[in-house]
């Protein structure tokens, strides 16, 4: 297991899932509370927003296009910034288009990366180690949720909305920018 671990692919992709897991974490922690008292929405328009951040799963199939112009890892950081940039702009968009909008951008860059993170995984691991790769994905997966969580909380009384999604959205664009 410590071959993998020095893997280039393997750091690649945690790291990559770190940025995923934390920019989803970050949107989703701050977002009922920020359309409710920021953007005054109601349930209803929050719930169409989180209707509208599924269509972007529904059109993942369409990576399969964009893997014939673009490398299939370099897709995968540029989701990632892709994520990054919907979370940074959510907080200056505080209106029911505007939050429909950073919603698309920021779950096509999480929909995307999970579709390339997973054929990267097995097309980099084999039979045996891949099962071992996709298990420590979804563990620090799992860590990066409680630290993101812990981390807004924190932030909580320092920042405001506006400014916890840009640090968190520029944040996640640097380790996207390194990805690239």
């Amino acid at each position: 297991m410590e071959q993998i671990k020095r893997n280039p692919m393997y750091r690649y992709l945690m790291v990559l899932t770190i940025a995923s897991t934390a920019g989803l974490q970050i949107w989703r922690t701050l977002f009922n509370n920020f359309a409710v008292e920021v953007a005054h929405l109601g349930g209803n328009h929050v719930g169409i927003i989180q209707g509208v951040r599924e269509i972007p799963g529904f059109l993942a199939l369409l990576a399969i296009f964009l893997l014939k112009i673009i490398a299939e890892h370099k897709l995968s950081a540029l989701s990632i910034l892709i994520l990054g940039l919907g979370v940074a702009l959510t907080g200056f968009l505080p209106s029911f288009g505007g939050l429909i909008l950073t919603t698309l951008i920021m779950s096509f860059g999480f929909h995307y990366y999970e579709t390339t993170n997973q054929s990267l995984t097995l097309q980099y691991f084999d039979r045996e180690t891949s099962p071992w790769v996709f298990g420590k994905i979804r563990s620090i997966s799992a860590a990066s949720n409680i630290f993101a969580g812990m981390a807004i909380y924190g932030l909580t009384y320092l920042l405001s909305y506006q400014n916890l999604y840009l640090s968190g959205g520029l944040l996640i664009m640097m380790i996207a920018a390194w990805a690239l």
